[in-house]
């Protein structure tokens, strides 16, 4: 490989800076040597990585691209650091209580990416499980400078997660069994009486989150008016398929028979687990017409998480070297019995052509893109990607089951959903008037969206699981923003492609397409645009 440029070695020398001072994302990222280590969550370490980016920043406004892959890495890490530091200097960081993607579950969940063969392994997870009490005494030393400051999560929040640290009781060596037993003490004892009763976060947080994980400065009041004639939309291709499936019934009749129908269903766990890994292992095989898949990425492993993992499916991308592939997980909320009309789109939507595709496909840029950029993840770009995934397997024929295709409509409605609830209780918006639920029965036009409210709309409306329903209203409330990068980011890919094919007219080529735009790497959408722009068909 030829001498890194300037901006590329700043990049190789942040990754391996961030990753002595953050082990945890190491290890997510897959570089080797942190593995014994865990990551200090107190206020000086946090400052400490803040201080980082800034540093960073002024050094890379110093180097003056060389190439286009130059520029493209420039314009990437500025925007990623700049959105960073404008949400911690909102204060969010004294506040990381929240039912996902927060330090309470990474702390546990990285254990599930170690590698378990050999003494060494051995030795690095014993490690970090003796470092987990001085992890949590950090993260409390945060929460502690939130609550001195009046920076504190909300009540929803905080019960959550003390009953996930509850939860952990029952797992682990004895030192961080003891450390989450305290930390759920601490929770429900001293924390939660001065937590804040109002489960939103107002516009300014939400603003500052919406750029984070979208990667581009958002309207919220256009997405919110735009995901009400989304939802519309879905809703009578929803209708039309429910007659496929049951001639005159609805949603609700439909979705029921779907759930309770034996012969639908995979029963046991190992079964499921295995039917998960058929399934896809058959999208890799349909998705090499479609898309170049690199021989190394021929491999994505499906798991069922431990008790007290998210409830909601998610991926974990392979290391840098591909020795730890790409895998997708499923909780199983408890359940034996699995009916599947829903999961086949979520394969596709976790795997390929989703997140394994476009995440694996940009660990392979080494040339292309800097270090940095190939292990980084913009919520609205890669959620964008995987559902506009979903959208092409439908276009390419692959739900010819109806049962299949229904589940990935109401993905898709799940989603445009998420779009109107999360901005509507962040902001704490209105219901339209007349707006009623799929059965025709008035929805509370006028009212203030509430937590309740956005239950009992986002049940009737997509037919989910009350247990997975009930936890993506926690979800919503403590992630300001990220539930709405799934649709804005599909419709912002949608819109690329669509502004490609009317350049290039009969020039456009979709293979082509997706081989460019996954080559550019993880980018915010207001950059994805731009790039995509200059695309021509090779």
């Amino acid at each position: 490989m030829s001498e890194l440029s300037p901006i590329f070695a700043l990049s190789d020398r942040f990754v391996a800076e961030s990753a002595a001072l953050d082990p945890f994302s190491a290890t997510s990222r897959g570089i080797d040597g942190f593995d014994h280590l865990v990551t200090d969550y107190s206020p000086d370490a946090i400052g400490h990585r803040a201080e980082h980016l800034r540093r960073t920043l002024v050094e890379l406004d110093r180097l003056q691209p060389l190439s286009q892959a130059d520029r493209l890495a420039k314009d990437f890490i500025n925007e990623r650091f700049s959105s960073a530091l404008s949400l911690h200097d909102t204060g969010e960081w004294m506040r990381p209580v929240r039912a996902i993607a927060a330090p309470f579950s990474t702390i546990r969940s990285v254990f599930d990416l170690m590698s378990r063969d050999g003494g060494e392994a051995w030795h690095n997870i014993a490690e970090r499980l003796a470092g987990v009490p001085a992890s949590l005494g950090g993260l409390q030393h945060t929460l502690e400078a939130g609550r001195r400051s009046g920076v504190v999560a909300a009540r929803r929040q905080v019960v959550v997660v003390a009953n996930q640290c509850a939860d952990q009781v029952e797992q682990g060596s004895t030192a961080a069994v003891k450390a989450y037993a305290a930390m759920a003490r601490y929770l429900r004892d001293e924390y939660l009486p001065d937590a804040a009763t109002f489960d939103g976060c107002g516009h300014e947080r939400y603003a500052a989150s919406s750029r984070l994980m979208n990667g581009a400065d958002l309207d919220p009041l256009e997405m919110y008016d735009w995901a009400w004639h989304e939802h519309r939309t879905l809703r009578d291709e929803i209708a039309t398929v429910c007659d496929q499936i049951v001639p005159g019934a609805g949603l609700a009749e439909v979705a029921h028979l779907l759930d309770t129908d034996p012969a639908r269903a995979v029963h046991g766990v190992d079964a499921y687990r295995e039917w998960l890994q058929a399934t896809t292992d058959d999208a890799l095989r349909r998705s090499a017409a479609h898309f170049d898949i690199p021989h190394v990425m021929n491999r994505c492993e499906a798991h069922i998480p431990p008790a007290g993992s998210a409830a909601a499916p998610y991926y974990t991308g392979p290391s840098e070297d591909f020795s730890r592939p790409g895998r997708t997980w499923y909780p199983t909320l408890g359940r034996t019995s699995f009916a599947t009309w829903g999961d086949v789109t979520t394969c596709y939507h976790e795997s390929v052509p989703g997140h394994h595709l476009q995440i694996g496909y940009a660990r392979l840029q080494g040339e292309r893109l800097s270090r940095y950029q190939r292990g980084t993840f913009v919520s609205g770009h890669g959620e964008g990607w995987a559902l506009y995934a979903e959208r092409l397997c439908d276009e390419l024929g692959w739900f010819d089951n109806p049962d299949h295709r229904l589940g990935f409509l109401c993905g898709q409605q799940l989603r445009a959903v998420r779009v109107i609830i999360d901005i509507g209780m962040h902001l704490g918006l209105r219901i339209p008037a007349g707006t009623t639920l799929s059965d025709g029965t008035p929805f509370h036009g006028g009212a203030v969206w509430t937590p309740d409210l956005a239950l009992e709309f986002i049940t009737s409306e997509t037919r989910q699981g009350d247990d997975f329903l009930s936890s993506e209203i926690d979800r919503y409330l403590g992630w300001p923003a990220q539930a709405i990068s799934y649709k804005i980011g599909e419709r912002e890919w949608l819109a690329a492609r669509a502004d490609a094919r009317s350049r290039l007219g009969n020039r456009f080529d979709l293979r082509s397409f997706h081989t460019f735009a996954l080559s550019l790497g993880p980018v915010g959408l207001a950059q994805l645009r731009r790039e995509v722009g200059a695309f021509e068909p090779s």
